[in-house]
C-alpha cells in the first residue's frame, strides 16, 4: 500500500473525507458526498484488502487500517462495526487522531445504548445503559465518549435496511423465528441513514449526539406483514413463537430533525415497500 500511501500524502482538499469502514452504509455516504463535492478525494480505510477493487471503482481511495500519512482530514466518519476489532473505542480514538480538527468527525453507533425493554417511548434524551450491565453496550458507550472526547459528534442509529438487507430478509430467510412477535423495532433506510450523516459533517458541529430513525416504530409481525403484503419477496413467512423474550423501544428523533432540517426519504418501512401507512 506504498504507493497510495504516497498519493495520500499530497495537498487535502477542504472537504476531502475519509470513511473508517466504507460497507454499505460507507459506500452510500461516498456517493451523497461525491455528488455534493465533486472535487473532493475519498479515502477508505478497511481491515483487509479485500474490497479495494470494489471500492476504487465507486471513487474511493482504500488504504489498511495501519497505514500511516503525513497529513489529517478534514471530515472523518467512522462507520466500522464493533466486531472483529479487539479493541472498538480505541479504533475511534485512531481515527480520531486522523482528523484535522476543520470540518468534522462522525461516529455512527446504535440506539442499542438507551435502557428501555419495555416497548416504552425513547428519544434522544433518554437515560442509556449502566457501563457494566452488558458488554455489548458497554464497547458502543465507550466508543461514543472516545468520538466525543475527540471533539466528534455521535449518530445513534436504529435498524439499517433495504430492499435486500435487514431484519425482514433475516426473518424470511429463516422461516420461523424463536422470538416474540410483539417487541417494537425502529427502522432507517441506508440512503436515509446517509443523507443524514451527511446533514451533520456540513455542519461541522463538535461534542453532539443525534438519533437517526424513520419515526414509525413497528412490531416484529408488523414488519413481516408488510413484506407479505407487499408481494415483493419470494418466500414465505411461517411466523415468530417466542413469549417471553425482551421488548423493544419506540424512538422518536424530533429533536435531531428540528436541529438539522432533515427528513427522511423513506417515510416509514411500509411506504418503502409501497404501501400506505
Amino acid at each position: 500500500m506504498g504507493e497510495l500511501n504516497s498519493v495520500c500524502a499530497d495537498v487535502v482538499g477542504e472537504h476531502d473525507l475519509l470513511i473508517v469502514g466504507p460497507g454499505v452504509l460507507g459506500r452510500i455516504v461516498a456517493e451523497k458526498w461525491q455528488q455534493e463535492y465533486p472535487n473532493s478525494q475519498i479515502y477508505g480505510q478497511t481491515m483487509t484488502t479485500n474490497h479495494h477493487d470494489e471500492l476504487i471503482k465507486i471513487g474511493i481511495k482504500p488504504f489498511l487500517r495501519d497505514t500511516k500519512f503525513s497529513h489529517k482530514f478534514p471530515y472523518v466518519i467512522f462507520c466500522a462495526p464493533p466486531f472483529p476489532t479487539t479493541d472498538y473505542p480505541n479504533d475511534l480514538r485512531s481515527a480520531g487522531l486522523n482528523w484535522s480538527g476543520k470540518g468534522s468527525f462522525l461516529f455512527t453507533s446504535s440506539t442499542a445504548v438507551y435502557d428501555c425493554n419495555n416497548n416504552g417511548l425513547c428519544d434522544e434524551d433518554f437515560p442509556l445503559v449502566p457501563i457494566g450491565r452488558s458488554s455489548r453496550t458497554d464497547v458502543l458507550l465507550k466508543a461514543e465518549i472516545a468520538a466525543l472526547e475527540a471533539g466528534g459528534c455521535v449518530l445513534r442509529l436504529v435498524g439499517l435496511y433495504n430492499l435486500d438487507k435487514g431484519p425482514h430478509l433475516y426473518w424470511l430467510e429463516k422461516g420461523t423465528v424463536e422470538t416474540r412477535p410483539d417487541h417494537i423495532l425502529n427502522l432507517i433506510h441506508y440512503e436515509d441513514a446517509a443523507s443524514l450523516s451527511i446533514a451533520i459533517l456540513k455542519k461541522n458541529l463538535r461534542n453532539r449526539v443525534f438519533v437517526g430513525c424513520d419515526n414509525h416504530p413497528l412490531s416484529r409481525q408488523e414488519i413481516m406483514d408488510a413484506v407479505s403484503q407487499s408481494g415483493k419477496f419470494d418466500k414465505n413467512f411461517n411466523g415468530f413463537t417466542g413469549t417471553d423474550d425482551p421488548l423493544g423501544k419506540k424512538i422518536y428523533n424530533t429533536k435531531t430533525r428540528a436541529e438539522l432540517g432533515w427528513e427522511p426519504k423513506y417515510q416509514s418501512f411500509r411506504q418503502f415497500l409501497g404501501l400506505t401507512d
